[in-house]
């Protein structure tokens, strides 16, 4: 289930799971009258996102969140029946991928932890889940292991077979590594990524200031502050919604002072954000480049349409 945030400029912020009927027909606006923020099978961080930027722009902020909706309560929660030692679903294995992918963003509480459904853990329950022994028609995890799961990974790290997600299939290596200050993945799986460009592979200095970039400022101003040790990938995501919003507000009042900071403050996220995904900033702008650099289209209404 994808779920679309749109904005319809000087009107409103909204979700929606079907952008054509829910926008375009009911509410009449052509494609080129809406911009898609953001897509994502995450109800929760749609949800926040969407509360977020309806204050950022100054539009009327919903009172109750999209995820608190009662019929979207009732599709994103599964019947899951938890005990001490284990979280079984209803559902044979054959079919549990299907059940969670269908309830990405659930969460739950056992005495071992609170956990989420999302990609991450999804591979890990599908790996390590078992039949049960009084329902063919069920399944189970073990919560301790699960937590360990937890524990080692935060459930949002880079892991093997993850990597696609990431843009890294192919700098990912076992052998290969980059060595980074500051505890970004857990022990054993610390940085390892290959063929990076060289500016993305030198490792942060963090007393010689002379040959620091702004991104290295950037980051080493974080670590200090403990952000990459305890920080989240979707609180700085939900961050990054809020800067982007406050730069749309004072790209719409004309406040160039303002616009300047929203701006540093974006990029400031974004290289957080990249570090708490294991991955450079610098080597997204070179993968993002290398996508764009050959890439062709025409400007419509103020937006570059590629072909």
């Amino acid at each position: 289930m994808t779920y679309f945030l749109y904005h319809i400029p000087g009107k409103k912020i909204g979700i929606t799971k079907d952008l054509k009927k829910r926008v375009e027909e009911q509410q009449g606006y052509q494609a080129h009258e809406y911009d898609i923020i953001l897509s994502t099978d995450d109800i929760n961080i749609v949800s926040e996102a969407e509360i977020s930027l309806q204050r950022a722009f100054g539009y009327r902020v919903d009172e109750t969140p999209y995820n608190k909706l009662k019929f979207n309560k009732e599709e994103n929660n599964m019947n899951i029946n938890v005990t001490e030692a284990t979280t079984t679903f209803p559902c044979p294995v054959r079919k549990l991928k299907g059940q969670l992918m269908d309830n990405l963003g659930m969460t739950w509480k056992t005495d071992h932890g609170k956990f989420t459904i999302n990609r991450y853990s999804i591979d890990w329950i599908m790996k390590n889940v078992q039949t049960s022994k009084y329902n063919v028609e069920r399944s189970y995890v073990y919560n301790k292991a699960f937590s360990r799961f937890y524990d080692n990974h935060q459930s949002h790290d880079i892991l093997g077979g993850n990597l696609e997600d990431a843009h890294m299939r192919d700098q990912y290596s076992s052998n290969g590594h980059v060595t980074r200050t500051g505890g970004l993945a857990p022990t054993g799986m610390q940085e390892r990524y290959c063929d990076e460009p060289e500016f993305a592979k030198r490792k942060y200095n963090t007393t010689d200031h002379s040959h620091k970039s702004q991104f290295d400022l950037i980051r080493q101003w974080a670590e200090e502050r403990g952000l990459y040790e305890k920080g989240d990938p979707k609180t700085q995501a939900l961050k990054l919604t809020e800067e982007v919003g406050e730069t749309c507000r004072a790209i719409l009042k004309g406040n160039d002072e303002d616009i300047i900071d929203g701006i540093g403050d974006c990029v400031v996220v974004l290289t957080n954000l990249a570090e708490l995904q294991g991955v450079s900033i610098e080597h997204c702008i070179d993968m993002a480049y290398a996508e764009i650099s050959n890439r062709t289209g025409k400007m419509v209404n103020g937006t570059f349409k590629k072909d």
